[in-house]
């Protein structure tokens, strides 16, 4: 179990690294735009929104070369375009250069979304999968954290402190892509190219109180039919469901919105700025210590069940910001409603999404299944934040917030009704049960 610890914490450090990345260009965001003159139209689109387009096309392509190349080699260009997307914005000189190496950086967002959670998953014994997934998330929620701190540290040093909080983000990305090199490729990539043996001697270390060679002829049963298969064939049409409503709802909750205008709500809600800051750093450990709790909980309780919680927490939640702006609630009874939405995203949503996802498709398709979950959420976490300051200057925060209310509604009963159960089952017999002939 060390050695498959170990190759987890590994593979999960790229959401590390996705979680810094998002964040660290906040630190930057003011006086990039004093240093480059540049409009809010483009400062908005090019400069800090360039990442975020990255990431979209990386979600959307990046199952490609997991499924081609495999998982431990995408991984690998994950953290040499993190450590080149570093180095490139500390030392841009010209807006477009900037973006471009933001965009660079976004690819191995996006990518990373894919090949990190179906490493795990197809490394990680049944009984442990949910919590090593899940162990992406939680760095991501690590990297933002870290990310703040390493902006608030920086911050000050000098004219360019701005290219110190970029630049440092190399030292990780480094770190992260050494530390792959020594990890085993995927034992159900190996089967799907035919390279039996090496398969053998990963899942000889994966579950050594298993038949080595039934796992393996499980595996290649599993991938019998994978050179005339795709995600989009009718007996797939339930896990790709799945997979769509999941990625929607979690953006529909109103999460990343929340997450990129924080201050602006805490000051919609009126707060002073110095409030509205301190409120937004007790959000990033809110977030921690629930996704915690989450990742503690999801092999015990299930990912319906925690699904189920975190329902439940976001209708309460939401509706009560939702009120607070209607009747004009004031002093810290926002920030406190905002608090238990972070709670319930981090012990539900959060903690599940990446290890669902990756669950619910056949081995052969699992990377384009996730690329296809993915790009679902990264298109609305693009879209939706991007409505916002307009929604609310148009139909208000409150109603913008009813209307995340209702949607959490329809997530609960996705919930109840639709979602499977996927705690403890083996990946090629969930391949079976979901699998519609």
């Amino acid at each position: 179990m060390n050695k498959i610890l170990m190759w987890s914490v590994t593979a999960a450090l790229a959401g590390f690294l996705f979680g810094f990345d998002v964040v660290v260009i906040s630190g930057a965001d003011k006086k990039l735009q004093a240093l480059w003159q540049s409009s809010d139209a483009f400062h908005g689109a090019v400069v800090m929104g360039m990442a975020l387009w990255g990431t979209v096309i990386g979600a959307i392509f990046g199952g490609i070369p997991t499924s081609t190349f495999g998982r431990k080699k995408t991984l690998l260009a994950i953290g040499v375009l993190y450590a080149l997307s570093a180095i490139g914005t500390a030392l841009s000189n010209d807006p477009y250069i900037f973006a471009f190496f933001r965009f660079m950086g976004g690819l191995g967002v996006g990518a990373s979304t894919i090949a990190a959670p179906a490493y795990i998953s197809e490394i990680a014994p049944a009984k442990d999968r949910g919590r090593l997934v899940s162990l992406y998330q939680f760095n991501i929620v690590l990297g933002i954290l870290v990310a703040f701190l390493s902006n608030y540290l920086l911050s000050g040093i000098g004219d360019n402190d701005w290219r110190w909080m970029l630049g440092v983000q190399a030292i990780p990305a480094s770190i992260y892509t050494l530390c792959v090199l020594i990890i085993p490729e995927s034992p159900r990539w190996l089967v799907s190219k035919g390279r039996i043996n090496e398969a053998k001697n990963v899942v000889k270390i994966v579950n050594p109180d298993q038949d080595s060679d039934l796992l393996i002829s499980q595996m290649e049963d599993d991938h019998a039919d994978a050179p005339k298969e795709n995600i989009f064939m009718k007996k797939y049409r339930f896990p790709l469901m799945l997979a769509f409503l999941v990625a929607f709802f979690n953006q529909m909750s109103g999460i990343n919105a929340f997450l990129y205008y924080a201050p602006r709500i805490f000051g919609e809600a009126g707060l002073g700025e110095k409030t509205a800051l301190l409120s937004s750093i007790g959000i990033g450990i809110v977030n921690m210590v629930f996704t915690l709790v989450g990742v503690n909980l999801i092999d015990k309780v299930g990912r319906k069940t925690l699904m189920f919680i975190g329902s439940i927490g976001y209708i309460i939640s939401l509706g009560l910001v939702s009120m607070a702006f209607y009747f004009h609630w004031s002093g810290l009874a926002i920030p406190i409603f905002l608090f238990l939405f972070i709670a319930s995203h981090a012990i539900g949503q959060g903690t599940v999404i990446w290890v669902f996802i990756s669950e619910i498709f056949p081995n052969h398709l699992r990377a384009s299944g996730q690329a296809f979950g993915s790009s679902t959420h990264w298109v609305l976490a693009a879209v939706i934040p991007s409505l916002i300051p307009t929604l609310f200057s148009t139909i208000g925060a409150g109603t913008v917030f009813l209307i995340f209310t209702i949607a959490m509604v329809f997530q609960l009963l996705f919930v109840i009704f639709m979602m499977p159960e996927t705690k403890g089952v083996s990946l090629e017999k969930l391949s079976k049960t979901l699998t519609k002939e």
